[in-house]
């Protein structure tokens, strides 16, 4: 009895161990990255935009609302010109939030869902209206921009590209 025991045992030894073994032969593969560098949009950069939206606006004639997100979602900035309207900065908020999770023109995606080719905005309580952008850097998405009121996303891509002066990048330009 004794001598199966210890032979079962051995047996068991040796099947725990060619497991571990072929693992740590799999180890000189190289290591999947398990973190990334990302960029955010500073205060600063989110001031900038906004006033640039805000000149461009002042110069068309135009009342806009305006609200920068970050990455994550967070509202970085804010702004509502003289004369806009009570709920314009919920709508710029409400407008950016559905170009971030979308990565997308709120346009386009407005296009989407009145074709009925895409129907989630609808039922993830989005506001798939036109008015934001999201704003690009290297490839990363680094936020958004809602623009409420009059040519909002004429206003969004105008900022972008006088902060950024050609590296951001929104999905309507370029």
């Amino acid at each position: 009895m004794k001598k199966i025991l210890t032979i079962s045992m051995s047996i068991v030894g040796l099947a725990l161990w060619v497991p571990v073994q072929s693992h740590a032969q799999g180890s000189s593969a190289p290591a999947k990255q398990a973190t990334r560098d990302i960029k955010i949009i500073s205060s600063s950069g989110a001031r900038a935009l906004v006033d640039a939206c805000s000149a461009w606006a002042q110069q068309n004639k135009q009342t806009v609302a305006i609200a920068i997100l970050d990455w994550g979602g967070n509202l970085v900035e804010s702004h509502a010109m003289e004369g806009a309207p009570m709920n314009a900065i919920d709508t710029a908020l409400l407008k950016a939030k559905s170009a971030l999770r979308w990565r997308r023109a709120t346009s386009e995606t407005n296009k989407m869902v009145r074709s009925g080719e895409n129907l989630a905005p609808t039922f993830m309580r989005d506001f798939p209206q036109p008015g934001a952008l999201p704003i690009t850097v290297d490839g990363q998405v680094v936020g958004a921009m809602g623009v409420s009121g009059a040519d909002g996303e004429k206003c969004a891509q105008a900022a972008i590209d006088a902060v950024f002066k050609g590296p951001a990048t929104s999905s309507t330009s370029r």
